[in-house]
């Protein structure tokens, strides 16, 4: 049996700086309800956590350097990559993979410049799970709600073209639906198949908001049946472990 999902974006935010409470502002622009969830750009969350920093106030390393002439970035840029990150994973010309310290594998630690004033960039939040927890309860003394909340951003993938978001934090709602053991319209069963929740629900909200609008989020209804009381183990549970990761 399918569902049906409404998903409304969140207009009319103001400008977010540092120590904002982004759950009050939410609850104030989208009024979500318990059996909602919010997603929430990891751009928005960086700002409101004073992850934002400016490359002219950044002094790059040796290492830095030698990296940055590798792959052709600004030495500064690479400094912050370096200092966000556990190793690389690959460069080369205009390319740098590394494994934050969160766990995160993507492009340059996951540093962003776009919708910023030139010259600043943001980094991720260093707690993904930690913001979606702290957002749902600024939301819930806010309305008396605590929807579930989903903190996203963009990332490429592996063998394919192109951007999607996926959760780097969440709140409220499971990650992953495990469905090894459940059978198939044809009776056979499952061994391998989980459902990325957290992740869909980041790609479907992207949908509805404009990179280039100033809307930092979405609401997604109809899946109240996934929203919990308790927050849950969060996006940490969604990354490969490295013993089972064959690209490691």
């Amino acid at each position: 049996m399918g569902r049906e999902l409404g998903i409304r974006p969140l207009t009319g935010m103001p400008e977010l700086h540092e120590g904002d409470d982004l759950g009050a502002v939410i609850a104030a622009s989208g009024e979500p309800g318990r059996d909602e969830v919010v997603v929430i750009s990891q751009k928005a969350v960086s700002k409101v956590e004073g992850r934002l920093r400016r490359i002219a106030d950044v002094e790059p390393g040796e290492r830095a350097r030698t990296v940055a002439a590798q792959v052709d970035k600004d030495p500064a840029l690479v400094e912050l990559v370096l200092s966000e990150s556990r190793r690389i994973v690959r460069a080369a010309r205009g390319v740098l993979i590394t494994e934050t310290i969160g766990g995160w594998v993507c492009a340059n630690a996951g540093i962003d410049s776009s919708n910023l004033e030139p010259g600043v960039v943001s980094l991720l939040p260093e707690d993904g799970d930690a913001s979606a927890r702290r957002i749902r309860r600024e939301i819930a003394a806010r309305s008396g709600a605590a929807p579930a909340v989903v903190v996203a951003d963009s990332f490429g993938r592996a063998w394919r073209i192109g951007q999607a978001d996926v959760a780097i934090g969440c709140a409220g709602l499971p990650p992953l639906a495990d469905w090894r053991g459940r059978l198939d319209q044809h009776g056979r069963q499952l061994s391998a198949t989980h459902i990325a929740i957290a992740d869909e629900l980041a790609s479907a909200a992207d949908l509805v908001r404009d990179k280039d609008s100033g809307v930092p989020g979405a609401i997604v209804s109809g899946l109240g049946h996934l929203v919990t009381p308790h927050d849950g183990p969060g996006a940490r549970a969604i990354p490969r472990a490295a013993d089972r990761d064959l690209f490691r």
